[in-house]
């Protein structure tokens, strides 16, 4: 390897992302031993053979990460990616991480998403929430930023709906509620940085395409 090539940077959602992602890479060849070692103080870890660097961010900063070049590479759920709205390229649906976007209620909530009444909904998801509502349902909503636990919002009377993340819908139940519409299916995605992708054109493509053939 040359001294000049200089390092692609990685940014990953932290948890089970990371790990589903680092193991997917690890299939293609590409190892980081470094980010095994789980009482690790250090924030970058490196792989120096491969001139890669690694690192691991709270979901929601990944695309901003990767928007300003700070990252070259990102993988995080299309959730974010689609609520953070950053300039960044999407350019592999990894296929794990799978979960809808849906907008949940009480049962009885269902009757006011057909009439178009304001409505009060609450979400970790405002823009998803927002674009969803007044683009394609042309409904007037009142939305709710929460930060935490979105399916207190209808058993509290704060909302009538909420915009959340469905995996198997157990919590759902548990609480008194149920799917009322999907907005869309959600996995994790790999986005590259606009610059990177022309800069680093072979290097990432190469990359995207050993995971394609694994994926």
């Amino acid at each position: 390897m040359s001294e000049e090539m200089r390092y692609l940077t990685f940014a990953l959602g932290k948890g089970r992302l990371a790990d589903k992602t680092l193991e997917l890479l690890e299939s293609i060849g590409i190892t980081c031993e470094e980010m095994k070692d789980k009482s690790s103080r250090k924030l970058i870890f490196v792989n120096e053979e491969l001139k890669l660097k690694f690192f691991l961010a709270k979901n929601p900063d990944v695309p901003t990460y990767v928007e300003y070049g700070a990252a070259d590479i990102g993988v995080v759920g299309s959730d974010i990616i689609n609520e953070e709205n950053r300039r960044v390229y999407e350019v592999l649906d990894l296929g794990f991480g799978k979960c809808r976007m849906c907008v949940c209620g009480p049962e009885s909530a269902g009757e006011l998403l057909k009439h178009h009444e304001k409505i009060r909904v609450a979400s970790k998801y405002p823009h998803t929430a927002k674009d969803y509502f007044y683009n394609k349902k042309h409904q007037t909503v009142d939305i709710i930023k929460l930060n935490g636990s979105v399916e207190l919002g209808p058993i509290v009377h704060l909302s009538d709906v909420i915009v959340d993340i469905v995996e198997t819908g157990s919590t759902l139940r548990e609480n008194g509620l149920t799917v009322l519409e999907e907005i869309c299916p959600i996995s994790a995605r790999m986005i590259v940085n606009q610059v990177s992708m022309q800069m680093e054109a072979a290097r990432i493509k190469k990359i995207i395409g050993m995971l394609r053939e694994k994926i």
